[in-house]
């Protein structure tokens, strides 16, 4: 995810807010002003947002000041002008405490707010950092903008203020929210890292007039939703500004790939990503200790592999035990110049390529929209969708929120950086929960009776897909140690080749729902062919649009081989050769698993659909030559005899 989310409170996390955060992750100096402690880290001054401002007299993009986050954040959410309200009115006669409770926002809280940490993908800050001033300026708007466009969200869709018994009433807070907005641009490693802290404030206030607290739960419950869409936005407005298209790539295996920006080398993501590398050398060892803990009796303490549960808990200690202390921060001129000298010297990238990475980017987006079609289909985006979230919730039971995620995160794959139309994502939700989702809620509850608190299952059952599992691992030998360093080769066994340790984990669920997809396809198909047939065209450009590119038939010959007549045998329609060589590469065939066996099953698919497709079209060629009248040769009333099977037919068709 790209959105992050933590809790404020009042007191010392208020304060580590204002000391560090603030001022661009540095070290503010001892009574050093708010405004001069930020010009010497070099960032620019925090900014309000949301439409709640206009109710505390506040403006958008208006300079957030020291006493009006104190107020706000740091005293239990009290008004931005709380000092001033107050002694208006001391000096107006009224008794210290009216006068206390006139600047105060509702009951005091002690969870004052949240804070979301916005951060683009990283090809899309690698060239913020790397290009000309102009490409920085065009990426940092379509930053804001869409932090923009998800805090609208959340006013309208997600946040609500509890008020009642219990929380039994629930309503959107109709004048919005209110949040302070500050720019970071490095990571505590020193490299580029284009990220902004939202401080939302949870104070809102209520159609009567009166102030309540934002339901902070329900804000949690819709990060994965708010990632997906600050995603698809940031994605779309960078691309169609500076003329560039995303591509799927993978980054750990089996998992779900990632949509990055086309031509940007993986080598400067892994020149970015030192932090990354020792927390996975830190989780190596946490692993290793985690399924050979043993309690004073000698008997394991924990499960003999690791659940991805477990997995996220200990990479969570890993990323704690691993961080470094904060670093100077400088001015973003400096930092710019310092991150292209680095990376030409230590990201073994070509300095021309790192000079020129956005006419690269350029370069492959043309070839991409080439050659990939950019169509939604909506009832095909619904299977999709429900068909994943079905299979990575454990228990086939979600909500909304998980169906409106995922289907932001198709409309990312299928459009490769195209602004899409508004309300699209809602459109494929509201198919999916009609058509493939069964409502299994129990109304016993208030929450329960909520539109966003629905709980779904599928309509289908998927007890026919294949568990495809990994094969299982043998227990680690206590005695071995895992290695220090993530390529560096572990003590071998007598039974085993020297390798890198090997921890047994659960097999992730990713693949399975990719497969779920397809198999309730292939169902829909057969069951509702004349539907379907209608639409054929649709379903074509659908599959072809979240396919990658290397797997699309190889474009037509040029002029000048036109000559040439084509090879003998069968006519791929998938370059399998590219296909191959793509197994070696970083991208999101890798989550496909595309072995030897898979692929010759693809080809052979491939093949035989367009080999259906051929004969059809003979035979409607052989029915209107029939209509002709012509004489009866001999040789035409001779008994009917079977077809031999030729280059193209056979029993094995299909297998």
């Amino acid at each position: 995810m790209t959105v992050d989310i933590r809790v404020i409170r009042a007191g010392q996390m208020y304060r580590y807010y204002l000391r560090e955060t603030v001022v661009g992750d540095g070290r503010r100096p001892a009574r050093t002003p708010l405004r001069a402690a930020q010009e010497q880290a070099g960032v620019p001054a925090g900014r309000w947002m949301g439409r709640g401002l206009a109710a505390l007299g506040l403006a958008p993009g208006e300079e957030v000041t020291e006493a009006q986050l104190r107020n706000l954040f740091g005293e239990r959410g009290r008004h931005p002008y709380a000092d001033r309200i107050e002694a208006e009115r001391l000096a107006a006669g009224d008794s210290p405490k009216k006068a206390f409770k006139a600047g105060a926002l509702g009951r005091r809280v002690t969870v004052t707010g949240v804070d979301f940490v916005f951060r683009p993908q990283p090809t899309i800050y690698l060239l913020w950092a790397l290009g000309d001033e102009e490409t920085r300026l065009v990426i940092e708007a379509a930053h804001e903008r869409a932090i923009e466009r998800v805090l609208e969200w959340i006013e309208d869709e997600v946040a609500v203020i509890r008020y009642g018994k219990d929380g039994i009433y629930r309503v959107r807070p109709p004048g919005g929210l209110v949040a302070a907005r500050f720019r970071h641009y490095e990571a505590r490693s020193g490299r580029p890292l284009l990220h902004d802290h939202l401080l939302l404030s949870v104070k809102g206030q209520r159609l009567d007039g009166k102030w309540g607290s934002i339901h902070t739960t329900a804000l949690h419950e819709n990060t994965v939703a708010a990632s997906a869409l600050y995603n698809e936005i940031v994605v779309a407005e960078v691309c169609e500004e500076l003329g560039l298209a995303t591509e799927p790539r993978t980054v750990t295996p089996g998992r779900r790939p990632v949509m990055e920006i086309a031509g940007v080398p993986h080598e400067l993501i892994r020149w970015t990503s030192r932090r990354s590398d020792q927390i996975v050398a830190c989780l190596t060892e946490l692993e290793h200790e985690y399924v050979t803990a043993v309690d004073d009796d000698g008997e394991p303490r924990f499960l003999p592999v690791v659940s991805e549960r477990a997995r996220a808990k200990m990479n969570q200690i890993a990323a704690r035990k691993t961080r470094p202390p904060k670093q100077k921060t400088r001015p973003l001129a400096q930092l710019r110049s310092w991150w292209k000298t680095s990376a030409i010297l230590t990201s073994k990238v070509a300095a021309d390529v790192i000079n020129s990475l956005l006419e690269h980017a350029r370069a492959a987006a043309a070839a991409i929209r080439a050659r990939v079609a950019a169509v939604v289909d909506v009832a095909l985006a619904a299977v999709d969708i429900a068909a994943t979230v079905f299979v990575m919730n454990d228990g086939g039971r979600f909500h909304r929120r998980h169906l409106l995620a995922e289907a932001r995160r198709h409309l990312a794959l299928v459009l490769r950086g195209r602004r899409r139309d508004p309300g699209l994502d809602d459109q494929i939700v509201a198919a999916a929960i009609s058509t493939h989702c069964l409502d299994i809620t129990e109304p016993k509850t208030i929450r329960g009776l909520e539109a966003g608190y629905r709980l779904y299952t599928a309509r289908w059952s998927l007890l026919d897909i294949p568990a495809r599992r990994r094969p299982a691992t043998p227990a680690p030998d206590p005695d071995r140690q895992p290695p220090a360093d993530p390529g560096e080769s572990a003590a071998p066994r007598p039974s085993q080749d020297a390798g890198e340790w090997e921890i047994p984990r659960v097999p992730l669920q990713y693949e399975r729902a990719v497969l779920a997809g397809a198999v309730v396809r292939e169902k829909l198909r057969t069951t509702t062919a004349t539907a379907v047939r209608g639409r054929a065209y649709d379903v074509v450009a659908h599959q072809q649009a979240a396919t990658p590119e290397q797997l699309l038939a190889p474009p037509a010959a040029e002029a000048e081989h036109d000559d040439q007549e084509p090879e003998p045998g069968r006519r791929e329609v998938i370059d399998m050769t590219a296909l191959r060589a793509l197994r070696k590469s970083r991208t999101d065939v890798e989550a496909l698993d595309l072995t030897a066996d898979r692929l010759r099953r693809l080809q052979e698919v491939a093949t035989k659909m367009a080999d259906d497709s051929r004969v059809r079209a003979d035979r409607h060629t052989a029915q209107a030559d029939a209509d002709v009248v012509r004489p009866v040769r001999p040789d035409e009333q001779q008994a009917h005899r079977p077809q031999q099977p030729g280059p193209h037919h056979g029993p094995e068709v299909g297998h």
